[in-house]
């Protein structure tokens, strides 16, 4: 049987490698102007932005696509 993850872009990376790459690449200012969501404008921290992203649905996906868009 296929594994279903397979084709998966995201298949292994966590949220928190997903966020700390965009922090790498971009840094929270540019990231922030990206995505505009307080997370990453007021007070930007690795810790607060897990916890906001775990919990909104809509901004993780934004972070998501993100990510994918820039490591294609």
């Amino acid at each position: 049987m296929k594994d279903p993850q397979q084709n998966n872009p995201l298949h292994g990376k966590t949220l928190e490698m997903i966020v700390t790459h965009l922090v790498a690449f971009y840094g929270w200012e540019q990231l922030g102007y990206h995505i505009k969501i307080n997370c990453f404008t007021d007070n930007p921290s690795i810790k607060s932005s897990l916890t906001f992203l775990r919990k909104t649905p809509w901004a993780r996906k934004k972070v998501e696509n993100l990510y994918l868009e820039i490591t294609k």
